[in-house]
């Protein structure tokens, strides 16, 4: 039992359960054997927030540290410091003495300094005839010797999420300014698309940052921009890869050839050079031959699996265990969305063949989502199917417009 080691304050000051465990937990610790105190000092400034406290209690925490007369804590030397409030006034850079009452309760509070109040309340210390200090009231430096190690985890836990803050916020302008500039871009130059829809979705996400951003306010921003900058160049890519094709079959449309050579002869017969016009056959067309399939645009990007399920939560009713961790699990259960919503085979593997896969299984529990407004589920995806192959179609406004709608509709009920 540690009963030695608790003291209760002076007077009015009451005792709190927290500064019994605070007193408890510095007892116990075993704290190294010297520690720079102006080191641990500068390690309590990094972690301010970490601990609770304001900026003037580090000038009085600074002040008490000045009273102690070694540049190391050690309990060789002692840890109790003694000054009166008036020269703790002075060294705290002329504080009032009711500012500085209220801050040294902080810092005790924080468990950074632990009192140790005499009986009459006054601090002092009680030496021997040869000088040594045998006793001493006033406030003891011991859990800044106990915490070393712990204030210095703290200060790189700072140091981190500031360096980690500060590349999320590059990111962040980073992405702002792509998505900017490409929707300017494709408005200037006529890109076919809703780009006035995206530039409201955009305006509405940057309207969300706050003035003074945490790393909790900016990551999910930064998500939905990185999503609309990937979905703005999916877009523009289609379309560019789109004009490229139908520039080159203008170029080369004169030197088509046929590899069936059987079919060329027999579509392309000899006649001789004095024949006249009037009397040359009309080759017989051919019937059992079928049109090429059209060739299919690249397949739609992959969303994050976290945007499409924010979008479509009602996916998860009709997986296994509830539960979809990973897009495998999401394809299976659009498989069984497809069959449940009367989409056929067939019109769901033309949409797997034009948006890909997942582009697909997104599409699928979209139409889930959708459910109540859509009357033929295996129409409107063959309708998208077609609509994604020409360019025309994108998945993300849809994620997006629904997203806002589930948002939307918690709040409400929230």
């Amino acid at each position: 039992m540690q009963i030695g080691n608790v003291t209760t304050p002076f007077g009015r000051r009451s005792m709190t359960l927290a500064l019994v465990k605070n007193q408890l937990d510095t007892a116990e610790a075993r704290p190294a054997k010297a520690v720079d105190k102006w080191k641990a000092f500068r390690n309590a400034c990094e972690a301010r927030e970490l601990l609770g406290i304001a900026q003037p209690a580090l000038s009085v925490l600074n002040a008490l540290l000045s009273f102690y007369p070694e540049t190391e804590l050690s309990e060789e030397f002692g840890l109790v410091v003694f000054p009166s409030n008036v020269q703790l006034s002075v060294r705290a850079h002329g504080m009032s003495g009711t500012t500085l009452r209220r801050h040294l309760a902080a810092l005790v509070d924080a468990g950074l300094i632990i009192r140790k109040d005499s009986p009459n309340g006054k601090r002092y210390a009680r030496k021997d005839r040869s000088g040594t200090i045998e006793t001493a009231f006033g406030f003891s430096l011991a859990p800044m010797l106990a915490r070393a190690e712990e204030l210095a985890h703290l200060a790189q836990q700072v140091e981190r999420d500031k360096k980690a803050l500060r590349q999320m916020k590059e990111r962040l302008t980073l992405c702002r300014r792509d998505v900017r500039k490409l929707i300017s871009a494709a408005m200037e130059e006529g890109a076919a698309g809703d780009w006035g829809m995206i530039e409201g979705h955009y305006i509405g996400l940057v309207g969300r940052i706050p003035r003074n951003p945490t790393q909790s306010d900016i990551a999910p921003i930064l998500e939905e921009l990185e999503m609309l900058r990937s979905e703005i160049l999916n877009i523009l890519e289609i379309q560019l890869k789109s004009q490229k094709n139908d520039g080159n079959d203008d170029q080369n449309g004169c030197h088509i050839q046929n590899s069936n050579t059987d079919l060329l002869n027999e579509s392309a017969p000899r006649f001789e050079m004095k024949q006249d016009a009037a009397d040359v056959p009309k080759p017989t067309p051919r019937t059992d031959l079928k049109p090429a399939h059209p060739k299919p645009v690249d397949p739609i990007k992959a969303f994050p699996l976290s945007m499409v399920l924010r979008a479509c939560p009602t996916m998860r009713d009709y997986a296994k265990d509830a539960t979809i961790a990973n897009w495998r699990e999401l394809m299976a259960t659009a498989v069984l969305v497809r069959s449940m919503l009367g989409i056929s085979p067939s019109a769901y593997e033309d949409a797997c063949e034009i948006m890909g896969a997942e582009g697909a299984a997104v599409a699928i529990a979209c139409i889930l989502e959708r459910g109540g407004h859509i009357n033929s589920p295996g129409g409107y995806l063959r309708d998208l199917t077609r609509r994604a192959q020409r360019g025309e179609f994108s998945l993300g406004p849809v994620l997006m417009a629904l997203i806002r709608a589930n948002e939307g509709q918690s709040q409400k009920t929230g």
